[in-house]
Formats: C-alpha cells, structure tokens, sequence
C-alpha cells in the first residue's frame, strides 16, 4: 500500500462537533463576504489601471 500516512504516522483528524448544516451555513455566509469584497478590490485595481492609461 502507498498511503503515505500508513508508514509515516499521520495523526487521526479530529471529529468536529459543529453540525453540518451550521457549518455549511457560516462557511457559504464567509465566501460570500469574500466574494463582494473581491469584487470591490477588482474594481478598484481597475480604475487605479485606468488612471494610469491601461484600461482592461
């Protein structure tokens, strides 16, 4: 068998006690935050291009 963590000792992962829904819950709620504010970060690297003389 080649699964690495069979010969190097992986540690076991930890159970995780937050319920499936909650979690999927806050993790989208997150990307979504992160996703509007890339949003706003791309626009704004654009208009800083366009100030300079590079449009996209």
């Amino acid at each position: 068998m080649l699964t690495p963590g069979r010969y190097v000792g992986a540690p076991e992962a930890e159970a995780d006690a937050e319920p499936l829904d909650a979690k999927m819950a806050r993790l989208t709620a997150t990307l979504k935050a992160q996703f509007a504010e890339g949003a706003q970060l791309e626009q704004r690297i654009a208009q800083n291009l366009a100030r300079l003389g590079y449009e996209l």
